[in-house]
């Protein structure tokens, strides 16, 4: 597996958002399975391309479940607890069960647990969940945060006026936790300078981030102590359609059909942890900065947030 790996060694990168419980990593797409299950394959190329942590995201109690059985495997992976906004009618039939549960496993894996989180808005989504029900739940796992001051893993998107009621009310249980990050963003200007002026947050930038020209404007604007690295994958890979695809640099060998597969290549569509290094290369070139001082800045930061109760 040498994908120019040498040029990359030097950096160092946390990736701060990566589902590697999806069925992807399985092989398996829509119910069907079309090539061996590779996530030892995926995390492997990940160590070798600079990745020191993976932080992987939960979005309901089964994913928690797995992400901890995941983890418990490798030093260098940690989880975050909660419940997506999407996901939060899960905690309808039995609300205080359901909290206890996300609590319960907060308070038996305090190694491996740094963040509650996926908590949030998405209104984008409503087919999946009510406005009504994400409201209250995403304003319940604060609570969680406070309890342990574990950061945040947030997500936004089309909610920004309601988020912002929701953290504004409860400032001093986000003072208590340390804050957070909002992941994957790709709100306007405006939103993201409102949630740098609230204090204590943080911006996770992928390629969702990097799509649109507008996006791009945005994201050269972010202060480099605000910002964090992820890859939110199998998602949010850097497409060839992207404004932001003209500035990657670091290439890897990819199969177009996950039926051609191998354990040397990355499937087209299927994002990865060490593509990281592609994000990290478009904010350096739209913003004109050196990746090396970048990634060192991006990598503090995120120890700053979620590793520094670490021994």
């Amino acid at each position: 597996m040498r994908i120019n790996t040498y040029l990359r060694m030097a950096l160092k990168y946390i990736d701060i958002g990566a589902n590697l419980t999806d069925s992807m990593y399985q092989g398996c797409y829509g119910g069907s399975t079309k090539h061996p299950a590779d996530l030892d394959i995926v995390l492997e190329r990940a160590w070798q391309n600079g990745l020191q942590k993976i932080i992987i995201t939960s979005g309901c109690v089964k994913d928690v479940d797995e992400s901890l059985e995941l983890a418990a495997k490798d030093e260098r992976l940690y989880t975050t607890v909660g419940a997506h906004p999407t996901r939060c009618g899960e905690f309808l039939s039995d609300p205080a069960k359901y909290y206890n549960d996300l609590r319960s496993r907060i308070k038996a894996n305090s190694e491996k647990v740094i963040a509650v989180g996926e908590c949030g808005l998405d209104y984008d989504r409503l087919h999946f969940c009510a406005k009504e029900t994400q409201l209250e739940y995403f304003e319940k796992q604060l609570t969680l945060a406070e309890e342990f001051q574990l950061p945040l893993f947030l997500h936004m998107r089309n909610a920004h006026e309601d988020f912002m009621k929701i953290l504004e009310r409860n400032r001093e249980k986000l003072e208590a936790c340390g804050g957070g990050v909002v992941h994957s963003f790709t709100g306007t200007l405006e939103e993201a300078k409102s949630l740098l002026d609230f204090g204590g947050l943080y911006i996770g930038v992928n390629g969702c981030s990097l799509k649109t020209k507008e996006n791009l404007e945005v994201v050269q604007q972010l202060p480099n102590e605000r910002i964090m690295l992820e890859t939110d994958c199998p998602w949010c890979g850097i497409r060839p359609t992207h404004a932001g695809h003209q500035y990657v640099s670091t290439k890897f060998p990819t199969v177009k059909k996950k039926e051609k597969w191998t354990k040397d290549a990355l499937i087209d569509g299927r994002s990865e942890p060490c593509q990281i290094s592609q994000v990290l290369e478009v904010i350096a070139s739209i913003k004109q900065q050196p990746k090396e001082q970048l990634a060192e800045i991006y990598y503090q930061n995120t120890l700053d947030l979620f590793f520094k109760r670490s021994k």
